[in-house]
């Protein structure tokens, strides 16, 4: 994974200091849209919503002015389907890369010559989903297609050589046994991978939680394969400490009393703070 530039990393960890101590948010996810391209699993988001009240570019400035993330993520539903993604991301940056701007995204509207443009206006990393590393991603996105797709257009952005595509891949009870394949599949596209963990806080349904002993054991190999792999490339996002985390979040059934989400700011995509 592409390293941030020393100047930079220092703005963003003076930000995210200050931000701590005056008890401001250190990330703010702007979710842009409510709409979205798939109907996931996983996800209360699904399908075409009302989008006629969602907030204009411009006011994403006053936003970001106020609150001062040191990160922020763009995200949805899905942020692509708003032709004026740039517009948005150039107006929450900053001179001297502040904040540390992701995309999050399904990338079924991406292409080479918008993942550039977004690249120029300032985006720093991009957040690609992928549930499997083949078709099945089809069937839990519910976008026949999407796989076949990401499978081309993904390895054209990598070779641009800017390092700055990383896949997220949320472990669920149905995928759980792809975690070293699907590393496979980010070595091979010539990107990055990051893991997360399924909640059941969104949807209220715990059948993608891991719920036996075998879909833990399943966990372990996978994320064990993966340790085994690690290099000084960054090309695994999470750290050891944060993939033993994910063991302990999935072995204890959650994590009652986190206080992650005190700092974890969402502004819905008419302006509303969660």
């Amino acid at each position: 994974m592409r390293k941030v530039p020393l100047v930079e990393s220092l703005r963003i960890i003076g930000r995210g200091s200050l931000n701590w101590i005056a008890e401001r948010p250190l990330v703010v996810s702007f979710e842009v849209t409510d709409s979205c391209t798939c109907y996931c699993k996983h996800c209360d988001h699904g399908g075409p919503k009302d989008d006629s009240r969602n907030m204009k570019p411009a006011d994403y400035r006053h936003y970001t002015e106020v609150l001062r993330p040191c990160v922020v993520q763009v995200s949805g539903g899905e942020p692509l389907m708003r032709t004026d993604v740039p517009e948005i991301v150039r107006n929450i940056k900053y001179a001297g890369g502040i904040p540390y701007t992701i995309l999050v995204s399904n990338w079924s509207e991406m292409t080479e010559e918008r993942y550039l443009e977004l690249h120029a206006a300032g985006v720093d990393q991009f957040s690609v989903s992928l549930d499997f590393p083949d078709a099945r991603h089809d069937d839990f996105r519910v976008y026949p297609g999407l796989y076949s797709h990401l499978e081309d257009v993904i390895p054209r952005c990598a070779r641009h050589g800017f390092d700055d595509i990383v896949l997220n891949s949320c472990i669920t009870s149905e995928n759980v046994g792809e975690i070293e394949t699907m590393a496979d599949k980010a070595r091979e596209w010539g990107v990055n991978i990051c893991y997360s963990s399924y909640s059941a806080k969104r949807t209220g349904c715990r059948d993608y939680f891991l719920n036996t002993k075998e879909q833990l054991a399943a966990l372990n190999r996978g994320l064990d394969a993966v340790e085994a792999r690690r290099d000084d490339t960054g090309w695994v996002v999470n750290s050891r400490s944060t993939l033993d985390a994910t063991r302990e979040y999935f072995q204890n059934a959650g994590r009652p009393g986190c206080k992650a989400g005190l700092r974890f700011l969402v502004v819905t995509a008419q302006g509303m703070l969660q």
